[in-house]
């Protein structure tokens, strides 16, 4: 039996939750939740002009943030995974680290790094790194320690195991830390984009919502969550390429 594309189940889940919007909308009938024909109506008009700016300043610091996690977080997982000592001592720190709510050193970020960028960048590197070092290891620990003599007794160095072992049996925990984590980012990507800017999903949405401008508003939401939407999906096409036995 064929399998159903992954397509067909966004598809088919944009009209689940765009006829509950509908039905809402009619059942209130109040502005502030406009009907989704007039917010794509509002969405289209505006989107050059107002939107496409603000919408790439929040990309570039999810992806930003992402690229900096990935560089560090995945080396020090292998590093941890693979090397007792480097989880013996490396361990406790994040342990003690990764609990802090990241929200709250926000402040503290803006008056070390100033109200730019590398506030709000460092913002979402601190959100996503912590479980990308702690899924990777946990990836590499699963995997038995039998597997790995064969590969020694015939001449395998250590970048032989990193490449061919240790990176591909991480990888489905890894990008399944990303995609949990990728969620709070763009919740936290919001927050951080309402202080110190004038670009951003976060600050146009709070600048229509103190305008009564509600579908300006809800348009800002739409693209917002169609960013995260957008991540997501290509998280599972690399997921599919670079783990494709998961779905043999």
């Amino acid at each position: 039996m064929k399998k159903i594309g992954t397509g067909v189940w966004y598809i088919y889940g944009t009209v689940i939750f765009v006829a509950a919007w509908q039905l809402c909308a009619a059942a209130i009938d109040l502005p502030v939740i406009p009907y989704p024909a007039a917010v794509w109506n509002n969405l289209i008009s505006i989107f050059m002009t107002k939107i496409a700016i603000h919408s790439f300043y929040s990309l570039w610091r999810i992806l930003a943030g992402v690229v900096l996690a990935v560089i560090l977080g995945i080396p020090l997982g292998l590093c941890m995974g693979y090397f007792p000592n480097w989880d013996r001592y490396l361990s406790p720190i994040v342990y003690l680290t990764y609990p802090i709510p990241k929200i709250a050193l926000l402040p503290v970020f803006m008056l070390l790094f100033g109200l730019g960028e590398a506030a709000k960048v460092l913002m979402l590197f601190l959100i996503i790194v912590f479980q990308v070092i702690i899924a990777v290891r946990d990836g590499v620990k699963s995997i038995p320690r039998e597997t790995y003599y064969p590969l020694y007794s015939l001449g395998a160095g250590f970048m032989d195991v990193f490449l061919n072992v240790l990176i591909p049996a991480s990888m489905p925990k890894f990008l399944t830390a990303l995609r949990v984590a990728m969620a709070t980012a763009i919740s936290v990507l919001f927050f951080t984009e309402t202080f110190g800017t004038n670009y951003g999903m976060g600050y146009f949405i709070m600048d229509a919502w103190m305008r009564v401008n509600y579908l300006e508003m809800y348009s800002g939401i739409a693209v917002l969550s169609n960013i995260g939407l957008i991540l997501f999906g290509c998280i599972d096409y690399v997921e599919r390429k670079m783990c494709s036995w998961q779905y043999k």
